[in-house]
């Protein structure tokens, strides 16, 4: 059973102090680039700037000193964005502070209860689908900012259609001064990647747009102007509620930690990846929900883990929860020194950094990609929960797209389902049996049974091979069905194993199995001479190629 137990205390035991060095290098950097972002993120969430650095330093630190992951940085993310905006519009800060608290009582009871697994039922469409579409609605709440309309007094922009159809009810009003600082950044943001890697674009965006404002003296909108900068150090505030509140509140607080759950175990598998190292699920959630709690408790916002800003801990050298306090740690430090100059920082500088925000978590390709080779079943998946996440909002979104899933993939089920009498074979008398089978050196086999689909599709990853081994035979008799989420598993397993220069060959691929997988390219990638229609057929390859 996974360890209740942080990160923290077992790396600390093989501690070093050459990567201390290295943590702390990464940490002041993730923090340089957690700045600009927790700023944007925070105005895109309907509050103050320096909410979104109360939230980096409160909940990162504390994130990453309980956490399951070695690597994980936490803070606001662009997921939370329009759920926030939301609830502060409707209910006030104090509805947030209250909705956030109870997320992470849920968050730390997940973690308790060992449910840090179910996030597997999550089919990938779905997460494809809401991510894609909290991209979108992110970049229509900036159009306003990066145009620098005006708004008739009383217009209502809750909702993102409402933000839509604002934009194209006030689109003559356009500010061309805000458009130009907005280009400019954005065209920075754009193209600094390919001039430096260290240095964020994003910071250069901020100088150069508050260069161009304050020398150029162009009439354009600045967080000054919009909102009070403060640089004190977040002050503990616990906000006052009835039961009926609760009540209210608590359909917010589900969506705070589901969306919490899924976002830090997503960062967590992909940081696995990069560091080849295990997370501890539970323990990861305990710390969302221990981080949610102290976030909220002192002026934040609700936090999970960042997928960019932890991959970028990892790029310069972070592989211990030490980087993640660094970089909690350095943002105090900035907040106290260098707050006051945020409010020079133009929005439409802040609405670029959001678009490009936007542009890097909506997966368009990955979108593209399943419309292109996913079943139809799949596919519908995909498109309703985007749109809903768009028109209405993530909640209805996840559970129709949850129910749907389940309502295709049963129907999924009852097609390829057939219902014969018994045959009672023993192995010996099976003539497909690999026990009468000798298998070549240096080739492994591995049988599946049942449906391939998303609640599955960790199985497959969990696949290990020998160090001498030159091919994996993977034989599927028995699979009659497999879905988007299980072959997007099924890619990832052969990328890995292509980089080791292991061949796969696959054993009587079915029918429904084989048009997903010729839909999707993945004939293509493994060679369809590598698909073969028996056994026998399949270990004669392997032995020619551990020959060569």
């Amino acid at each position: 059973m996974e360890k209740l137990k942080p990160k923290l205390f077992s790396v600390m035991k093989i501690y070093t102090k050459e990567q201390f060095v290295k943590d702390v290098i990464a940490g002041i950097i993730v923090a340089i680039i957690a700045l600009p972002l927790s700023i944007a993120l925070a105005l895109a969430s309907g509050v103050g700037p320096e909410q979104g650095i109360y939230t980096a330093i409160i909940a990162g630190f504390l994130i990453s000193f309980f956490g399951g992951s070695r690597v994980q940085i936490a803070g606001p993310t662009a997921a939370f964005a329009t759920i926030v905006a939301g609830i502060v519009a409707q209910k006030g800060m104090d509805g947030l502070i209250l909705a956030t608290i109870l997320a992470g009582l849920i968050l730390v009871a997940m973690g308790f209860l060992r449910l840090g697994n179910l996030i597997k039922y999550i089919p990938y469409t779905i997460t494809t689908g809401f991510t894609a579409g909290i991209a979108v609605t992110i970049a229509i709440g900036q159009i306003k900012d990066f145009l620098g309309l005006t708004y008739p007094e009383g217009t209502v922009t809750i909702e993102t259609m409402e933000k839509a159809e604002a934009v194209l009810e006030n689109i003559a009003t356009i500010n061309w001064q805000s458009l130009v600082v907005g280009l400019v950044c954005l065209i920075i943001l754009i193209v600094w990647p390919y001039i430096n890697k260290t240095i964020p674009g994003s910071l250069i965006a901020v100088i150069v747009g508050i260069l161009m404002v304050k020398f150029l003296k162009m009439n354009v909108n600045t967080i000054g102007d919009l909102y009070e900068i403060s640089n004190k150090l977040p002050q503990f505030h616990l906000p006052s509620f009835t039961l009926s509140d609760v009540g209210e509140i608590l359909p917010d607080a589900f969506t705070i930690a589901i969306l919490a759950a899924i976002e830090s175990l997503l960062s967590c598998v992909v940081a696995d990846s990069m560091i080849n190292s295990k997370h501890r699920s539970n323990m990861e959630l305990i710390a969302q929900g221990i981080g949610n709690i102290g976030s909220a408790l002192f002026g934040g916002i609700p936090a999970t883990g960042a997928i960019a800003r932890t991959a970028a801990n990892i790029k310069n050298g972070g592989r211990t929860p030490i980087a993640g306090m660094v970089h909690a740690i350095t943002l105090v430090l900035i907040l106290v020194v260098l707050m006051p100059y945020a409010a020079l920082i133009p929005m439409p500088c802040i609405a670029a950094i959001l678009f490009m925000v936007a542009y890097n978590m909506c997966g368009w390709r990955a979108f593209v990609n399943l419309c292109k080779s996913s079943p139809k079943s799949d596919i519908i998946v995909l498109v309703l929960t985007f749109i809903l996440t768009v028109v209405f909002d993530l909640v209805v979104a996840i559970e129709a797209g949850i129910l749907l899933a389940a309502v295709l993939f049963m129907k999924r089920m009852s097609d390829v389902t057939e219902v014969e009498s018994w045959k009672y074979v023993d192995d010996e008398e099976d003539p497909d049996s690999i026990s009468l089978r000798v298998v070549p050196k240096h080739t492994l086999v591995y049988e599946i049974s049942g449906p391939m689909f998303f609640a599955a599709a960790d199985k497959i990853l969990k696949i290990s091979v020998k160090d001498d081994t030159q091919c994996l035979i993977l034989r599927m008799r028995s699979v009659n069905a497999i879905d988007a989420t299980a072959m997007h598993s099924l890619e990832e397993l052969y990328e890995k194993y292509k980089m080791k220069n292991i061949q796969i060959i696959l054993s009587h691929v079915n029918e429904q199995p084989k048009l997903v997988m010729d839909k999707a390219g993945f004939t293509r990638k493994v060679g369809p001479q590598n698909f073969c229609s028996h056994i026998d057929e399949a270990l004669e390859k392997a032995r020619k190629i551990a020959k060569e």
